[in-house]
């Protein structure tokens, strides 16, 4: 008798390494927090409970050369991520289509939800407060198990319906974008940073 896992998904973790582009990256979130009208507006709109530029800035990689550094780094990461997910790109590549800060304030949350229209999503984690907000994974088959038991609380990371990752500041997540995420309230007494972003294949 066997039982073999199938249809695995496949989450990189990485990290930048370097905490001099992680302090410089945590002073850019900042400045745009304080600076960027259109975000704050937008981040009032929508209910975010802080500030992220997803709305407003679609260009900080050409605006500041630090994000540009980061957009470098990034590149090769995901290169290697679509070779360790066995994707075959053909003619074509994995190019970055967006990249935004996410500033998310004690007590504010992010709900579940995927990034359609994109390959590969991910985050890297710029400051992580003590009690900050994991990165909560969801098993995508979940919504097909209508009947199904739950899991054992003992059950491997593997077969579990959610996982729960907790970065260290410099930490990098790449995932397929189909994969649903979300992040639970923020228990840290300090905002948690944090910079996303999306691949596409062109």
């Amino acid at each position: 008798m066997t039982v073999r896992s199938l249809f695995a998904t496949p989450l990189y973790e990485a990290s930048l390494g370097d905490e001099a582009l992680v302090a410089e990256l945590l002073e850019a979130c900042h400045g745009l927090q304080d600076e960027d009208e259109a975000g704050q507006a937008w981040s009032r709109e929508h209910g975010y409970g802080g500030y992220t530029s997803y709305g407003s800035l679609d260009d900080l990689p050409r605006r500041m050369s630090v994000f540009d550094d980061l957009r470098r780094r990034l590149d090769r990461h995901a290169k290697v991520f679509a070779k360790a997910a066995h994707m075959d790109l053909g003619s074509g590549r994995l190019k970055l289509d967006s990249l935004w800060v996410n500033v998310l304030n004690p007590g504010a949350a992010h709900s579940g939800h995927i990034h359609p229209h994109a390959v590969i999503s991910g985050t890297v984690y710029v400051a992580v407060p003590k009690g900050a907000s994991a990165l909560k994974l969801e098993d995508p088959r979940l919504p097909a198990m209508m009947a199904a038991p739950p899991r054992a609380s003992d059950a491997p990371e593997e077969a579990r319906s959610f996982v729960y990752l907790t970065p260290a500041p410099g930490a990098l997540y790449l995932w397929e974008s189909w994969l649903r995420h979300e992040v639970p309230a923020n228990q840290a007494k300090a905002a948690r940073v944090s910079i996303s972003f999306n691949y596409g294949w062109r």
